[in-house]
């Protein structure tokens, strides 16, 4: 297995991090009753998210050689979806991180900090949609499919919501229903990746070419598919017995995340690998 787009696998893993995280922390602060003083906390914890997100655009500006390509790929908003991708992440971080930093400084008005907080909301799930549709290519049948779509959604559910919760945790966040859901999608999830997972291997014998079948584009798939999924497991575990169990630390829930943050990064490195076109 090659290591050539590694740029795309940051990008692609640590944005829908960023993501998956604002919407489960923004959601926490518009729908539970929390006090004042908590969800001020949650706001500031948001800071790693823009960090986060932050990392991922770097990250993606190595890929186009220069960053001020960029502005080129600006040209087709509309028509393109590399071009959608990079205005709604854009308008991710515009909307987000000035409601953030608003906020923080206890500036604007409350109803301006929470359209802006919406605002964040809609453009994180418009770029999250056109993140997928950059991927759907008709002629790289091993990318246009469903498992591309549940690809990106689940590291969205699984990777964000630990490490939303992570940080809500920090916060001293304490609503047991909402907490109690979150927690549930990051499960539910890691048994769909699962799933997921081991019906694309299965699905992948059926795609080739005259030069190339799929399942001979990763030859030791089964493996890494396999260690991919120890990691995720054993991830979230730690993190959701660490964040359960443990007050007023989040050392043990950081390393679950890690390792839960490395099997996605493997697994979408293997999806980059998958990378093939039809006809010669």
């Amino acid at each position: 297995m090659t290591y050539h787009e590694l740029s795309l696998v940051l990008f692609t893993v640590l944005a829908q991090t960023a993501v998956g995280a604002y919407l489960i922390m923004s959601i926490a602060n518009l729908v539970t009753n929390s006090r004042v003083d908590v969800k001020g906390r949650i706001t500031r914890n948001m800071f790693f998210v823009w960090v986060v997100m932050g990392l991922g655009f770097v990250a993606s500006s190595t890929h186009l050689g220069s960053p001020m390509r960029a502005m080129n790929a600006l040209n087709q908003v509309g028509t393109s979806w590399l071009s959608n991708e990079i205005l709604t992440g854009s308008m991710f971080f515009a909307f987000g991180g000035l409601y953030w930093l608003l906020d923080v400084l206890d500036k604007g008005s409350e109803g301006a900090r929470k359209g802006l907080k919406i605002a964040g909301m809609v453009a994180g799930m418009a770029f999250m949609y056109s993140m997928v549709n950059v991927y759907l290519i008709e002629t790289v049948p091993t990318w246009d499919s469903p498992f591309t779509w549940w690809s990106f959604l689940l590291t969205m559910l699984v990777v964000g919501g630990i490490f939303a919760s992570i940080l809500m945790h920090n916060a001293q966040f304490d609503d047991a229903k909402y907490i109690r859901v979150v927690q549930g999608s990051v499960i539910a999830s890691v048994i769909a990746i699962i799933v997921v997972t081991l019906s694309q291997i299965v699905a992948l014998g059926d795609i080739q070419t005259s030069i190339v079948a799929a399942r001979d584009l990763v030859p030791n798939m089964a493996m890494l598919q396999g260690s991919r999924i120890v990691l995720l497991v054993a991830g979230a575990a730690i993190a959701l017995f660490g964040i359960n169990r443990i007050k007023g630390s989040v050392a043990l829930p950081v390393v679950g995340l890690a390792l839960v943050l490395v099997a996605e990064l493997l697994g979408r490195n293997i999806f980059f690998n998958l990378h093939m076109t039809v006809g010669m």
